[in-house]
This record gives structure tokens, C-alpha cells and sequence, in this order.
């Protein structure tokens, strides 16, 4: 117990909530399911076969198939309508190789997201050294991306085939006496395929999340580090002196034209003595002519 407590406490479990752990959990998760709905399934199916002879007919004709889905090696008991002894079919096809190649693949993606969680989370400066683990980690999950492809497409055209295999119309034409019109053939319960519908979409959600996960895991390698980089910040134009000194709207913006020292005579004659009655306005310094005079 405390090898493990060290071990948790050591963990950087933080590595979960980015997008490189979280999606590797999720893949994980959904490989569990893929290759679990698909290997464990088993199914069954019901036909009646209603001879003329109703000491012969057989009511509840039983036909259970499993994984791997090898639907020659399954058979089944029916009445020929022509006397006591049955007779032995078998149903048609080999779909083995598509169902098992399916849950191989979901098997060993479910080992391979198991060991590379427990490397992030417990090595993850190891996983960064040297930048061999990024490089390696991103070539299994691009064949990883790549077997999900083709199992799961695989496996839908295989499930296509299983169904038409078990379908129970399609089986009641091997039987020889539902070739006569005095007896009677139907089904009574058809097969439930909802778990295998289910693998097939979870083999397509596992095709996903591999190969959504490729860009996370290649920005891990730093090859695309150099072309990421922020351009340089551009220089803001330097502000004119004037806006940075206080008080420069203040200047006298006469004082550079005008001397030092200046300062405007507004006492001279002109601007604050009113002329005088006794001076003339037309000789500088003379009195007026008066109007006596001239006459």
C-alpha cells in the first residue's frame, strides 16, 4: 500500500485535464466498450414449422449463435414433413475474420491507452526527454488511426452479412419442407442486434478520437514549435516632446519672436492721452486754427 500511496502521490494527475490525457482517457474508455459489445454477444432466434402432419410440425425451432459469428459450424434440427426423423442444417457463412480482427484491434488500442495514461501521469518528464516518446507516441496513434478505419468498416460490412445470415425469412427457405405449400414456415422471434450496432458505432468513435488526437500529440513533439512563434512587437511612434512636458500649452508662443525683456510703451501719445483742444490736428505740435481767425 505504500508503493501505491507514493506512486499517487507522485502522479500529475493535472494531465488528465488537458487535451492530450483527457482524450487519451476517452480512448480508453471507448475501447472498452468496442471490443466488450462485440465479444461477448450472443444471439438467438425462433422459427415454426407447421406441417400438414401436425405430428410432425416443430413449433419453437431454437437457433443460438455467438461470437466469433463461424455461422457454418451452426446448426439446427427441422422437419422434413415426410416422417419422424429431422433433418440437420446448417446456417451459411464465416464472418469470424472481420468480428475478430474488430475486437483484436480494440484489445490491444485499450492495452496501449492503459500504459500510455500511466506514463503521463507518472512519467511524463521521462516521456518529454529527449523528445523520443512524443515521436513514438504519435506513430502508434497514427496506425492506431488507421486500423480503427479499416476494422471498423470491416466489421459494419461484416455485421451486414451476419444479419442477412440469421435473418429468419432467409433461413426458413434451407428448410425443404417450407418448399411445399401444404405446410406452413414463419418466424416467431428475430435476433436482437442492438449490441452489435452498438460495436460498430464505437468503432467509428474510437476512428475519431485517434485521429482528432494525432494534432495534440504532434504539438508534443516540437516540430511545430519554430513555426508557431509570435511575430515581433511592432515600435509605437515616439509622442512629440511638447505633449510630455507639462505645462507647454503655458508658453508664450510669442516669446521666441519677440526680444528678451520686450515690453509694449502703451503710455506713449496715441494710445492713452486724448489730444488737446489748444493743439492743431493737422500741424504736429500746433493749435488748432480757429474758425475767428479765418474769418
Amino acid at each position: 500500500m505504500e508503493i501505491v500511496n507514493q506512486l499517487v502521490a507522485q502522479g500529475q494527475f493535472r494531465i488528465l485535464k488537458v487535451p492530450l490525457g483527457f482524450i487519451k482517457a476517452l480512448q480508453w474508455f471507448f475501447s472498452i466498450f468496442a471490443f466488450s459489445t462485440c465479444g461477448s454477444y450472443s444471439g438467438m432466434f425462433k422459427m415454426a414449422v407447421e406441417c400438414k402432419n401436425r405430428t410432425e410440425s416443430y413449433l419453437g425451432i431454437e437457433v443460438e449463435f455467438e461470437y466469433p459469428f463461424r455461422l457454418h459450424q451452426v446448426y439446427f434440427d427441422a422437419p422434413t414433413c415426410r416422417g419422424p426423423n429431422p433433418e440437420r442444417l446448417f446456417l451459411v457463412g464465416d464472418y469470424s475474420s472481420s468480428a475478430e480482427f474488430f475486437v483484436t484491434i480494440g484489445v490491444f488500442a485499450f492495452l496501449y491507452s492503459t500504459a500510455a495514461l500511466a506514463v503521463y501521469v507518472f512519467a511524463y518528464e521521462k516521456y518529454k526527454e529527449n523528445n523520443k516518446g512524443p515521436l513514438i507516441d504519435l506513430g502508434v496513434t497514427a496506425v492506431f488511426s488507421f486500423l480503427w478505419l479499416v476494422s471498423s468498416a470491416a466489421w459494419a460490412k461484416g455485421l451486414s452479412d451476419v444479419k442477412t445470415a440469421t435473418d429468419p425469412d432467409t433461413v426458413l427457405t434451407l428448410i425443404s419442407a417450407c418448399a411445399s405449400q401444404e405446410n406452413h414456415c414463419r418466424e416467431v422471434h428475430d435476433p436482437v442486434m442492438s449490441g452489435l450496432n452498438t460495436s460498430v458505432a464505437f468503432g467509428f468513435i474510437n476512428l475519431i478520437l485517434w485521429a482528432g488526437n494525432l494534432w495534440f500529440v504532434f504539438k508534443e513533439t516540437g516540430i511545430v514549435a519554430p513555426f508557431m512563434r509570435a511575430p515581433p512587437p511592432q515600435e509605437k511612434p515616439a509622442a512629440p516632446e511638447a505633449y510630455g512636458q507639462q505645462g507647454a500649452y503655458e508658453q508664450d508662443p510669442y516669446a521666441g519672436t519677440q526680444g528678451d525683456g520686450y515690453q509694449p510703451d502703451y503710455n506713449q501719445q496715441g494710445y492713452n492721452q486724448e489730444p488737446e483742444y489748444g493743439q492743431g490736428y493737422g500741424q504736429p505740435g500746433g493749435a488748432p486754427t480757429s474758425f475767428s481767425n479765418q474769418m
